[in-house]
């Protein structure tokens, strides 16, 4: 199809940073088509299907009048641009906040615009555009400063299209609801069940929208997002000043916000595309037993009072109830000081025994693990003599940080010596105990401390919480983390935040579904969607104080059969004989449904759930409704699309 040209941009000028998509991905190719378990992406990798726009393809000559440049389904004005769908419809609509766009300082060049100026100064304004083999047509922008302390800041405007994906947040909705206004913060990984307005562990700089529009932010941005929910918008910003991010080394703060923007013919295409484009496969499976058989956790039974008495008597009441069992996970407080990586002898006096006895019942353990060392822990001294801390800005003194369990000091997994430290340590475990694998919590970048120094420098915070978990990498098999940003290769389950044991949104109930869709948009295909019941906190408990309230209990239970992997800690056997009947009937259901996926492989190209148009759903219904498993009745929360 002939395409006009652009005039040859000028030499001289600063090129944009336009992230190039990987190439090597192609459908069905890696371990990860392998599957056939990831009954993973059963429910969390394609619930997103909804209307598509189909449309013929058209070009136009670029037309430059006073006001705006067209060229192809691109206008350009003074305050911003629109983009246009195959059907002639809006798919995408950006208002320039950092200044008026001087249309006059634009040269054409190819597939290349480049403009030059604004009412405020110079700037390098570039779009380039491209048409991937049977996508659509994409366009790669770029804003660039020459002043340093500055701030590009553009502001996407939703429309009547639905979008999705961006991050995991402590109230969660599908599509995304904006939940008022908030001025641009850090998109980085944060805890948000302690900071409840922040983003969470689990993050990717894409949306995907209703109208077949994607957009992925560049890795190279110190990217900030703000959003106002009666405008509906989002606004994206870059900038350096007063802010986590850090320039190249050698290179002046001067911001730039680049991003690339794909129109399709449908969403599945265009999702497809962006997400072969920028998503790493994982290059292995987890073990079998986290998609087919319950993980029993000792946290919100236990809480910190575990010991060895109570893990023996839980195992066996497991047992004496039949269930089958993938592994049980010690969580926290089995050690003596936070950084030690041993049994506190007083709660565990025979550990050797206690580990004979789970291996004979044919029970696998994990053990909880996390980044902080405490004062009181004898490895607190080891980590400063080796220096395996992150550190104040200085690089003397180790930084400390507070967390959920106190103050303490924070390996930094950008030094390799405190990564190999670290796994030494676990593999000695594992081989005094025979340790299956372990939970690694935390690992958001809200735990590193305001300033301070890392033996490789940060110029994205949550770079950080990829290195968290490529340490974790090696133990896979039984392993989970909390934290996600550019680690879809890693094999790890992925656990999305604690829940509280309420029906609501804002980590309730209703907030699982969202989640877990989200989570499997942003290309992470093994999810642990966390304890069924909730963490069970008396303050943040619907019902009865003592246990959670039974009916929440019953439906989390019934949904988490539909997820790529179920946990329990609080026991059906604490409410009645129908409550345990319910639990056994579901998770042999969640286990037969994982194994004939299994058996058959998954399709992993074209979801097997929902339809591909959104005409394909039964009337009177989106696809969304009329696909998801409903979950029983009663108490007005009959319908899981009552739940998203």
């Amino acid at each position: 199809m002939d395409t006009q040209p652009f005039h040859r941009q000028e030499k001289g000028k600063r090129g944009p940073k336009v992230e190039t998509p990987r190439a090597e991905c192609s459908p069905g190719s890696g371990p990860s088509q392998q599957l056939h378990l990831g009954a993973a992406a059963f429910l969390a990798g394609a619930g997103f299907v909804l209307a598509v726009v189909a449309g013929c393809c058209f070009r136009v000559a670029p037309r430059k009048t006073d006001f705006r440049i067209q060229v192809e389904r691109l206008d350009l004005r003074q305050d911003g641009l629109t983009i246009k769908g195959q059907k002639g419809e809006e798919a995408f609509k950006l208002a320039f906040q950092s200044g008026i766009l001087d249309l006059k300082s634009c040269s054409e060049g190819g597939r290349t615009l480049t403009c030059t100026g604004t009412d405020k100064g110079k700037i390098n304004f570039v779009i380039r555009t491209d048409e991937p083999k049977g996508v659509g047509r994409c366009y790669s922008l770029s804003w660039g400063e020459f002043a340093a302390d500055t701030v590009v800041e553009h502001k996407m405007f939703w429309g009547d299209a639905h979008w999705y994906g961006g991050c995991e947040m402590s109230v969660q909705h599908w599509p995304i609801r904006l939940p008022g206004s908030q001025e641009p913060m850090p998109f980085v990984t944060s805890d948000v069940y302690s900071f409840r307005n922040s983003f969470g562990g689990i993050l990717e700089r894409y949306w995907l929208s209703s109208k077949a529009a994607a957009i992925k932010i560049n890795d190279s941005v110190p990217f900030h997002l703000g959003f106002n929910a009666t405008e509906r918008s989002l606004v994206f910003q870059a900038r350096y000043k007063d802010s986590p991010y850090k320039p190249p080394l050698g290179q002046q703060p001067f911001p730039e916000l680049s991003y690339r923007v794909c129109i399709g013919s449908d969403v599945t295409s265009i999702h497809k595309y962006m997400a072969q484009s920028y998503f790493k496969k994982p290059m292995k499976v987890p073990s079998e037993k986290m998609f087919t058989l319950p993980i029993w956790s000792t946290w919100a039974m236990y809480k910190k009072e575990i010991d060895q008495d109570k893990l023996l008597e839980f195992s066996r009441t497991i047992r004496k109830h039949h269930f089958k069992y993938s592994h049980i996970e010690i969580d926290d407080m089995y050690m003596q000081n936070y950084g030690d990586f041993d049994f506190d002898p007083l709660k565990f006096p025979h550990v050797t025994e206690m580990f004979e006895e789970l291996k004979k019942d044919g029970f696998d353990v994990t053990l909880w693990m996390h980044p902080f060392v405490h004062a009181d822990s004898p490895n607190f001294e080891v980590g400063i003599k080796r220096q395996l801390f992150v550190t104040e800005p200085t690089g003397t003194l180790p930084a400390v940080v507070e967390w959920w369990n106190g103050v303490g000091a924070i390996l930094d997994f950008t030094n390799p010596s405190a990564r190999d430290w670290f796994q030494s340590h676990l593999r000695q475990l594992s081989s005094k105990y025979h340790i299956s694998s372990f939970k690694f919590d935390a690992g958001e970048t809200c735990y590193l401390p305001d300033q301070f120094s890392s033996f490789q420098p940060l110029l994205d915070p949550s770079t950080w919480s990829r290195q968290y978990a490529e340490m974790a990498a090696p133990f896979y098999e039984l392993a989970e983390v909390r934290v996600g940003y550019r680690s879809q290769d890693i094999a790890c389950f992925v656990r999305i935040i604690d829940r509280d044991s309420i029906w609501g949104h804002e980590l309730g109930l209703k907030s699982l579904i969202p989640t877990v869709l989200t989570i499997g948009l942003l290309g992470y295909p093994f999810i642990l969607p966390d304890m069924i019941g909730g963490n069970f906190f008396p303050n943040k408990t619907d019902g009865a104080v003592e246990i959670p309230d039974r009916e929440l209990y019953i439906r989390w239970l019934e949904l988490s059969a539909f997820m790529p992997s179920m946990q329990f800690s609080i026991p059906p056997w604490l409410y009645d004989r129908e409550v345990v009947d319910i639990a056994l009937k579901f998770t042999r259901l969640h286990e037969a449904l994982v194994r004939g996926l299994a058996e058959e492989g998954l399709d992993l190209k074209r979801d097997q759930c929902f339809p591909e148009r959104e005409d394909e759903a039964p009337a009177g219904k989106s696809s969304l409704e009329a696909f998801l498993p409903a979950v029983g009745g009663g108490g007005g929360h009959s319908n899981a699309t009552m739940l998203v």
